[in-house]
């Protein structure tokens, strides 16, 4: 990706080179009739001055991606996590037909910015909607029912498999976390299971999805592998990270109580 910056900076500099190349020359032959030497100091300099400034573009870009996006299937508890992380509060939600944002001060030394956007979990939108925000992603939250994920892991896996398909294929993959909510339900699954029976589901799909004849014309890129060819799957294999946490958007003692997204709001105070 930065070779690719470099180069597409080298391009588009050209025409200002350009224009003060007879002043370079006409410098560079003056030094070299003074001291050799200090044309290779000066040059070298002018290397470091160029790669500070390819590496600030690069970082710029990374920066300006301030999107969190909150995604799931309807009734994993996205909105309601979303309403606590803005205002600490409990309200009583319902299913989401578009998109809801705003803006998230992080609890961290630098005080940074974030823009948490609350995406629909309904089957016929969630999709749609992921493709109109990815490219902003600094971040991605799958946000997974604990208390009812051992009924809906089929449907889990398979979001979460395009879900983490079209991360990788973005140029800056975003930070990756799978929130295991509704901890505070006596049926909820723990993080480590969660991620055991993702991993099995996950491999499952991906041999049937390669076995599967392709729909692809001649134009379209070949989609992206999950994982390692020939091993099981597992989330380590991802040239993205993927963590997993534990939480209770709804808190453990009534509507009223506090939440237990402790661990989530570390980790957003962690990727800012």
């Amino acid at each position: 990706m930065a070779s690719a910056d470099s180069r597409r900076m080298g391009n588009d500099g050209g025409g200002a080179g350009g224009a003060f190349q007879p002043y370079l020359d006409s410098l560079r032959q003056e030094l070299q009739q003074r001291d050799p030497t200090l044309v290779s100091v000066v040059v070298a300099l002018l290397a470091v001055l160029l790669t500070l400034v390819i590496w600030k573009f690069i970082r710029s870009r990374r920066s300006s991606q301030r999107a969190v996006l909150l995604v799931g299937l309807c009734d994993s508890g996205k909105t309601l996590l979303f309403v606590r992380l803005l205002t600490g509060l409990y309200r009583d939600t319902q299913t989401s037909i578009t998109d809801s944002s705003a803006l998230y001060r992080v609890n961290n030394s630098r005080g940074s910015n974030l823009t948490l956007i609350d995406l629909p979990g309904h089957e016929s939108l969630r999709l749609q909607f992921l493709e109109r925000f990815k490219a902003s992603a600094r971040a991605v939250v799958f946000v997974v029912d604990s208390a009812a994920f051992q009924r809906e892991v089929k449907d889990v896996a398979e979001f979460l498999y395009q879900v983490l398909i079209d991360s990788m294929s973005l140029k800056n993959a975003p930070s990756f976390l799978i929130v295991c909510n509704k901890q505070d339900i006596t049926m909820a699954k723990s993080a480590k299971l969660i991620q055991q029976q993702l991993e099995k589901e996950l491999n499952t799909l991906r041999v049937t999805r390669s076995a599967a004849p392709s729909t692809l014309d001649s134009s379209s890129a070949a989609p992206a592998q999950l994982g390692k060819k020939g091993k099981e799957f597992e989330f380590s294999q991802l040239p993205l990270k993927v963590e997993f946490v534990e939480c209770s958007a709804k808190g453990g003692r009534g509507d009223a109580s506090s939440a237990d997204i402790q661990d989530l709001e570390k980790w957003l105070a962690k990727i800012a």
